[in-house]
């Protein structure tokens, strides 16, 4: 049995008379990258927060790194590394002042050495004396990630991190996430894109403060009991108006040229498709595999968004 960093059960937290995350249940293995996903006002941020000890629940119980996220908060709060949305450092000083700045704060031994140790292993050492506020996005988080690491966490939360980063900074800063779970550290990144969920190594998606699935990425797909065909030809803005409206299909959504045509009774959706062909003949029909994608915009139609009016 894997160790357990991340023991929650019931986690419920409104404000006013909105309720932002309802009854979430998360296990969270030691040294792995779990995915929390789910479109925006879902209560990711909420539930972050309420691990690390920021937040705390109207209902629910549990533990982070062994610790009662109810009564032991700030013994919570010395071992977990938390990189918010916004950057969050100081950009009028330089990206080894800002990390010697926080070594202090977090009273790490030596600070410049520690400094010095995270600009080498983030590759920062030729902008060592950059100043923060200069910085490109991906380079931004980067300096960000290496001041959530100074002080050896246990546990990482990262929310939505890459957000807003250009495809090779998101993948180098994924491959140094990597390389902190290999050395033992806990990772919870939340995240829009599709690509970085896959590289989790279990998955969560939350819609509109609701746990709707959970497992790994193969896992979320197969418990889904989506069939999906895939749809190119002229017009496929008009096709995907009118499939939208056939028994047997839940969802139309388009992928560049073509269209994704999904259902979960596959008999049902077969036979709205065979339809199709028939009543136009000039599109050309593949059966495909339904794509992670495929699950999560199904699971964020089939919930209510919960600041609707």
């Amino acid at each position: 049995m894997k160790e357990i960093a991340i023991d929650v059960h019931g986690l419920t937290k409104s404000f006013g008379s909105r309720v932002v995350v309802r009854d979430l249940s998360l296990k969270v293995p030691k040294g792995e990258i779990y995915g929390f996903l789910g479109p925006n006002g879902s209560g990711k941020t909420t539930t972050l927060r309420m691990l690390c000890g920021l937040l705390t629940p109207d209902a629910g119980d549990g533990t982070c790194l062994g610790y009662d996220i109810l009564t032991q908060q700030e013994e919570i709060k010395r071992h977990v590394g938390y990189m918010t949305q916004r950057f969050s450092l100081y950009a009028d000083l330089s990206i080894r002042e800002n990390l010697e700045f926080v070594a202090r704060v977090y009273g790490v031994a030596n600070p410049r050495r520690a400094a010095k140790a995270a600009i080498d292993r983030l590759g920062l050492s030729g902008r060592a004396e950059q100043l923060a506020g200069e910085l490109s996005g991906g380079w931004k988080q980067r300096l960000a990630l290496g001041a959530c690491i100074l002080p050896n966490p246990k546990l990482l939360l990262l929310d939505e991190p890459t957000a807003g980063v250009d495809p090779k900074a998101r993948r180098e800063f994924w491959d140094e996430i990597h390389g902190l779970a290999a050395d033992g550290i806990t990772v919870l990144v939340s995240t829009h894109y599709m690509d970085e969920a896959e590289r989790c190594h279990e998955l969560a998606y939350i819609a509109f403060g609701e746990l709707l699935a959970k497992g790994t990425a193969a896992q979320v797909v197969g418990q889904s009991g989506l069939s999906t065909w895939i749809v190119s030809g002229p017009n496929l803005h008009g096709l995907a108006i009118e499939l939208r409206n056939r028994d047997g299909i839940d969802m139309v959504a388009p992928f560049g040229a073509e269209l994704h045509v999904s259902g979960r009774d596959s008999r049902a959706l077969d036979a709205a498709v065979e339809a199709a062909k028939k009543e136009d003949g000039s599109h050309r029909w593949t059966r495909g595999e339904p794509s992670l994608e495929d699950v999560f915009i199904l699971l964020m139609d089939s919930v209510k968004d919960n600041f609707a009016a």
